[in-house]
């Protein structure tokens, strides 16, 4: 396993990393807002299952996937801008009914919100990417089983971005009562989590592998 000193500077990365505002942060605090903070903690869990599947690919190698062909990387992107566009459309039309005021507080209903935090995340080549980027400067091929000190960094990622991420969902699902609080704007969250996904298919289908 690497030395403490190892994990200790990859900790720190990981905290600059997941304290600076990203893609999964405003999924997070946009679903926090507009369906409570169960539904931000288990969008957060769909996200952090598939940290560890891009983990696992990046031990078994099919990340180098991305780099050695990059046709590959742009099909992934694209039906991943498609998911996400489609999750804006079905967010809109629902934005109308309970969806902007109400909790969602129903185990199916939990269960497709930690579908769509897993398949977002799944289907983000640039989080592969990343994983094969960053991961490696921080193993020692002479420390024992690659692919068990790649989980074990994942394990440290994930377990600092719940820290960071669960503050921000208390803080998200806190100021959800004051924006739904009006009932003019009672369903103005819904919106804007249709935005948000938008928005992240917009940026996941122009953004190039740099």
């Amino acid at each position: 396993m690497p030395d403490m000193a190892t994990l200790f500077l990859f900790a720190a990365a990981c905290v600059a990393l997941t304290a600076t505002p990203g893609p999964d942060m405003l999924l997070i605090v946009s679903r926090s807002v507009t369906q409570g903070r169960a539904s931000g903690v288990v969008t957060l869990a769909g996200i952090q299952v598939g940290t560890y599947a891009h983990a696992a690919a990046a031990a078994l190698g099919l990340s180098q996937l991305f780099l050695l062909v990059p046709i590959a990387y742009d099909v992934v992107r694209w039906a991943g801008a498609a998911y996400l566009l489609y999750l804006a459309w079905t967010t809109l039309r629902s934005a109308g009914s309970s969806v902007g005021s109400q909790p969602i507080s129903g185990s199916s209903q939990l269960v497709a919100i930690f579908r769509q935090g897993l398949v977002t995340n799944l289907l983000n080549p640039k989080m592969a990417l990343f994983v094969v980027a960053l991961f490696p400067q921080f193993v020692n091929t002479d420390a024992g089983s690659i692919g068990l000190q790649i989980m074990l960094l994942a394990t440290i990622l994930n377990l600092i971005g719940l820290v960071v991420n669960g503050a921000v969902i208390l803080a998200a699902a806190h100021s959800r009562r004051y924006l739904i609080s009006g009932g003019r704007f009672a369903h103005l969250p819904g919106y804007c989590l249709s935005a948000v996904f938008a928005g992240l298919a917009l940026r996941l289908a122009l953004a190039g592998r740099d």
